[in-house]
């Protein structure tokens, strides 16, 4: 394997690296480093903790040392608390330039933003809603001499889904140079790879990890069947025997909607947990301390949505449960990332229903490893079934009489505003597609029954002609 100068890294770098304990480059770092800082286009997939990060953050370190002026780099990411986890690498590898980065993401202080910006840093690291909001409400800052566009979870920002950046990644190229260095890093690149080639134009580089499977040989993955009423006393049986055999590891649980990850948080306190909670409906002040209170170890059970399942890395979670079967295997990929990084070991388990059998399917397929059952004692499970159940129960109750519902509604309204959208006008629309869609469903259903009703009836005349000729012989 290379070392780091033989990529082309300055010595200033090498030294900076070995302090922080980088002593070897990745297989991403040796692969992509060296067409960075020749000047090309960069698409990067590897998998969660393979060093993506640092394979964009040290060359564009060396190259602004060379010239340094303006914002000189600008990192899109979709999330929040990776923005800041990227910015710290920024921060840490460039202390020796003095570098100064902006981190440009929602629920923060707007103005207070917009100031930083007009004080040109040397990397800006957003969230394109929020960074496309201030290229549209102000003209203080310019991106026009930006040398280096950076998406990291590149695939997540492309795709069009529930949360689509479309619009707001219009705005930002529509000020951005020509001329620059495009770097497209992820985990789950392929799906999206065609599109990301269209971005890319200044001779780009393609790499992808040749690895047979897609997530890392460290992670030992796991599952355990449970019928969908017994699951969350499944969990916290699970959750009580890692504790009790671990006290000194971290566990991130998964769930897939905020009042589900919120439920969860209230009802495991009921068992004494030490747990905390992340996802979008809290306020970003809280998200962060949250997640700080998460990385120091003051709480060391994690209860988040998805805004956790990409790009965070806490090296104390040794263990990522899955309290619901992700429906998509790339988000699976992602959330089981988490832990086992950097060449650590790490357990994940995930608790599939009789709903969910065909989600395993897909997700091994695409992983290309045979998830193994965890051994649960089902006479344990069941003594605390009813305890579980009536906890759950109340904190669901707890939950509505504090309006969740209804702030989440409100939370949707906010950011449709902040879209320069009519809430009202979009639930209409809303309610319109869903009409024809239900409507298209109904005509679909029809004509297959109409389809179906023939085929019957081609099969019951068949029959009939073949005795018709045996009665003419």
């Amino acid at each position: 394997m290379a070392d780091f100068s033989s990529l082309g890294l300055s010595d200033w770098l090498v030294q900076q690296c070995k302090q922080l304990g980088i002593n070897k480059p990745t297989a991403v770092q040796e692969n992509c480093m060296p067409a960075i800082l020749q000047g090309r286009d960069c698409l990067g997939c590897a998998k969660t903790g393979s060093g993506k990060t640092a394979a964009f953050v040290l060359p564009v370190l060396q190259k602004l040392s060379e010239e340094p002026y303006g914002i000189f780099c600008l990192v899109l990411t979709p999330t929040r608390e990776l923005a800041y986890q990227i910015a710290e690498q920024f921060r840490v590898l460039g202390k020796p330039l003095g570098l100064r980065e902006c981190i440009i993401v929602g629920g923060m202080d707007m103005v207070s933003q917009a100031v930083e910006l007009s004080n040109q840093p040397h990397v800006v690291v957003a969230t394109p809603g929020r960074l496309a909001d201030h290229i549209r409400s102000s003209n203080t800052f310019s991106m026009s001499k930006i040398q280096f566009l950076i998406l990291d979870e590149a695939d997540r920002l492309l795709e069009q889904g529930c949360t689509d950046f479309t619009k707001d990644l219009e705005v930002i190229m529509g000020i951005l140079p020509a001329k620059r260095q495009t770097l497209l890093f992820s985990a789950t690149l392929t799906d999206t790879l065609q599109e990301l080639k269209s971005i890319a134009m200044n001779e780009p580089f393609f790499w992808e990890s040749t690895s047979e499977t897609r997530t890392v040989e460290e992670l030992d993955q796991r599952y355990i069947l449970t019928p969908e009423k017994v699951k969350d006393a499944y969990m916290v049986h699970l959750i009580q025997t890692l504790t009790d055999q671990h006290d000194d590891w971290s566990i991130i649980i998964f769930t897939n909607t905020c009042k589900n990850c919120q439920i969860l948080t209230m009802m495991l306190r009921e068992f004494n947990f030490p747990v905390i909670s992340l996802h979008s409906m809290m306020k970003q002040k809280q998200r962060f301390a949250n997640l700080a209170k998460f990385k120091a170890s003051v709480y060391k059970i994690l209860i988040a949505t998805d805004v956790a399942a990409r790009g965070l890395d806490i090296p104390t979670v040794q263990v990522v449960i899955n309290h619901n079967t992700p429906g998509l295997p790339k988000i699976y990929i992602h959330r089981v990332g988490r832990t086992a990084r950097a060449g650590r070991n790490g357990v994940s388990i995930t608790l599939v229903t009789q709903y969910d059998i065909h989600l395993v399917h897909v997700i091994e397929q695409q992983t290309k490893t045979k998830l193994k059952e965890y051994p649960v004692e089902e006479k344990a499970v069941l003594k605390i079934l009813t305890q579980v159940n009536m906890a759950r129960r109340q904190c669901e109750i707890k939950l509505e009489s504090t309006d969740f519902d209804e702030k989440r509604e409100i939370n949707k309204r906010k950011q449709l505003i902040l879209q320069g959208k009519d809430p009202d006008l979009e639930a209409k629309r809303k309610a319109e597609l869903e009409k024809i869609r239900s409507q298209k469903k109904k005509f679909k259903q029809k004509i297959q029954e109409q389809v179906q009703r023939q085929k019957c009836g081609q099969l019951k005349k068949k029959p009939m002609k073949r005795q018709h000729v045996k009665a003419t012989e």
